[in-house]
């Protein structure tokens, strides 16, 4: 028996072959192949470097033309780098005479910002004669606010505490001192350890600084060493010996 006719007598179509090929086509153009994009890279850097040469030849074509121009530039950057020069020496200059002359009076230091503060500590170092001296304080700073290195080589890593109020201010106590002797030596390395405030320290403070070797500057010492021109390690008095001879002798 022949089978029975489908309803409607027709049979399905299939998908004509013709119509799955521009799928494949563009399948195929979707996937490059490494090499395809390889030959792509290398084409464009050629590209590139030809159009580099180009503007390099003309260049040089330009100077070869013109020859006193490049005396005009090698003449120029020597008057720039004169003048460079000059000013940088000059501002050197202003700097040494600046901070041989360094004075501070406790009203002046009081009205000062905490920022101003440590500028005014990192000030008096450098003019005590420590050039390699910079300011730290800000955020991250690890309990140092000013870091300098003495004419002896010592490493001086220093915190600063401002108090608005002077003397009237609140005390500093045990809790900043902590801070300052966890990192002032592990961290920083330091070898004179200090604190600075224009204020005043607890009893307790002043116990734990002499235990763990700090130094502390309370306001009137603070006021010596701002007026006058004895260095911080001679009023100090008990900082560890020199690493080595003085820088210049």
């Amino acid at each position: 028996m022949s089978p029975a006719p489908r309803q409607g007598g027709r049979r399905p179509r299939s998908p004509s072959p013709s119509r799955r090929r521009p799928a494949s086509r563009r399948g195929a153009a979707r996937r490059r192949s490494p090499r395809t994009l390889g030959w792509e890279r290398a084409a464009l850097l050629l590209l590139l470097f030809a159009v580099v040469w180009s503007l390099v030849a003309g260049v040089l074509r330009w100077l070869a033309a013109h020859p006193w121009t490049v005396f005009a530039l090698l003449l120029a950057a020597a008057a720039a780098g004169a003048v460079w020069l000059r000013r940088v020496r000059e501002t050197a200059r202003r700097n040494r005479v600046r901070d041989q002359g360094l004075r501070y009076a406790l009203p002046q230091i009081d009205a000062l910002h905490h920022q101003q503060f440590e500028e005014a500590v990192r000030d008096l170092m450098r003019r005590d004669g420590c050039p390699k001296t910079i300011r730290v304080g800000g955020a991250g700073d690890n309990g140092a606010d000013v870091k300098a290195t003495d004419p002896f080589g010592r490493l001086w890593v220093i915190q600063c505490k401002h108090r608005k109020a002077g003397v009237a201010g609140a005390a500093v106590g045990t809790p900043d001192l902590h801070v300052l002797n966890g990192t002032g030596r592990p961290v920083h390395h330091g070898d004179v350890v200090v604190l600075v405030t224009n204020g005043r320290f607890t009893s307790k403070a002043v116990e734990f600084a002499r235990s763990q070797r700090l130094h502390l500057v309370d306001r009137e010492l603070l006021a010596q060493w701002a007026a006058g021109s004895v260095p911080l390690w001679e009023l100090l008095g008990t900082v560890p010996p020199p690493r080595g001879p003085a820088f210049g002798s």
